[in-house]
């Protein structure tokens, strides 16, 4: 129990950690592309206003921003594509915006094809740009050219390019190289990505350090409900055995009336809930050592199915048991013993009136599984998740739990069996009035 409260804990905040990770290292990389585009769009805007060279920058640009200028300067000429230089901007900002801007054209790297109206090649300059000669600028022209109406998109996955029609019907198309920005852009992509796999691989060795004193309360506090049923358990024992023995007596002395059967039903009742709780209380304990043998398993399921056969002919039930012979696995025997007790008198007990009860014992094809089934018919399966059934005290109809005499607790017993031999149980719902539960156990190794 403990150690599965501490992997959910572990799971949990690595889960938490991971989805953070993603969106820190999406929301970063997304934003770098974007930008990265959207400069490549700048510089493609400027181009094109331009027919395909750049403009005087120092001409277009207000005078440098310093702490003199910045507050005599009267030229009002604004930056092509960029926030205007204002005095409540930051000096710094507008200083990097300027040498931006200065530099531009000797950062970029370009080439322009110009068309004609009717789509042929007029001019092509690669003067600005090395990787890209006169006939691959004319490839990549004619390739466009069928999608003329496309304003702008990438070619070749790293130039960005942008058409633009001129007054005299003729077009011109220019092309930016980003590929240097892309370089970058997957650098930066592949160090987040590093960093968060480092900080992710950290992040779980701490977290499960310290997990342990994380759910340190709740171990503790199960811990003090296994110590309290198994201290309470052993004693009740003791005065639920003088209470029966004193009904004897009573018995004896003065005749069985419905009173002493009544407190003699009880007793029973309160015994098996004592040898339930402790049986829990046991197959959840961690450290406990239980040591398997070689088990006949449909024996087992044999002679349980067989004590009741009487229960189901005074009930008017159609019992029928199908168990394959020689199915043998690694398994505490008593255990299973009160595993196959709990399903058939839970189905013996809920079973509806003049119903079906059947149990089978197969093996898979494989011989790897072993699949133990109980299904009976019942006028009142409960909706929605019915693994809800296998949690301790849960009823489902707690009227038809007082006439039983359940406390709802034998499915939980159940499935602590189960778990402890390495196996699976789950409650099915076959057509509108059958319910079925299935014990997967590991065969025996032959």
């Amino acid at each position: 129990m403990v150690k599965k409260l501490r992997q959910k804990f572990v799971i949990t905040a690595m889960l938490s950690l991971l989805l953070i990770l993603v969106m820190i290292i999406g929301i970063i990389n997304i934003a770098n592309y974007v930008q990265i585009q959207k400069n490549a769009d700048e510089v493609l805007d400027i181009l094109s206003e331009n027919n395909g060279i750049f403009p005087d920058m120092q001409k277009r640009l207000p005078p440098p921003p310093d702490s003199a200028n910045m507050n005599n300067s009267t030229s009002n000429a604004p930056i092509p594509q960029t926030p205007p230089l204002t005095e409540s901007s930051s000096l710094f900002w507008n200083r990097l915006a300027y040498n931006r801007y200065l530099e531009m054209p000797f950062q970029s790297r370009y080439f322009v094809v110009n068309l004609s109206k009717d789509l042929e090649i007029t001019n092509v300059d690669t003067t600005h740009i090395a990787a890209i000669s006169s006939s691959s600028a004319k490839e990549y022209a004619q390739k466009l050219s069928t999608k003329i109406n496309k304003k702008r998109g990438y070619i070749d996955n790293h130039y960005r390019y942008l058409i633009t029609r001129q007054k005299d019907d003729s077009y011109l198309i220019v092309f930016l190289d980003c590929s240097n920005s892309f370089f970058n852009a997957n650098k930066l992509f592949y160090f987040t990505l590093l960093i968060g796999i480092v900080a992710l691989t950290t992040m779980l060795i701490l977290v499960y350090l310290f997990s342990g004193k994380a759910v340190a309360p709740v171990v503790e506090s199960l811990a003090k409900q296994k110590r309290f049923i198994t201290d309470a358990g052993h004693e009740l024992k003791t005065p639920l055995a003088v209470i029966s023995a004193n009904m004897d007596v009573i018995e004896l002395e003065s005749g069985k009336s419905q009173w002493t059967q009544s407190s003699k039903n009880q007793i029973k009742r309160l015994n098996g809930l004592i040898k339930n709780m402790l049986t829990l209380s046991r197959m959840e304990e961690e450290n406990i050592h239980v040591v398997f043998s070689n088990t006949n398993f449909s024996k087992i399921v044999k002679e349980c199915s067989d004590t009741f056969v009487s229960i189901a002919e005074s009930k008017n039930y159609q019992y029928t048991a199908n168990i394959n012979e020689g199915i043998e696995i690694l398994g505490d025997s008593n255990a299973l013993h009160h595993l196959c007790n709990i399903l058939l008198d839970n189905a013996m007990k809920y079973a509806s009136s003049n119903g079906n009860v059947t149990v089978t014992l197969s093996k898979e094809a494989n011989k790897k599984w072993v699949f133990f089934e109980v299904s009976n018919t019942c006028s009142n399966i409960p909706s929605g998740n019915l693994d809800r059934l296998f949690d301790r005290f849960y009823r489902a109809d707690s009227s038809r739990n007082r006439e039983t005499g359940g406390y709802g607790i034998g499915l939980s017993v159940a499935r602590a069996i189960a778990t402890s031999h390495n196996g699976t149980i789950v409650a099915k719902k076959d057509g509108d009035n059958i319910i079925r539960f299935v014990v997967k156990l590991p065969a025996k190794n032959t």
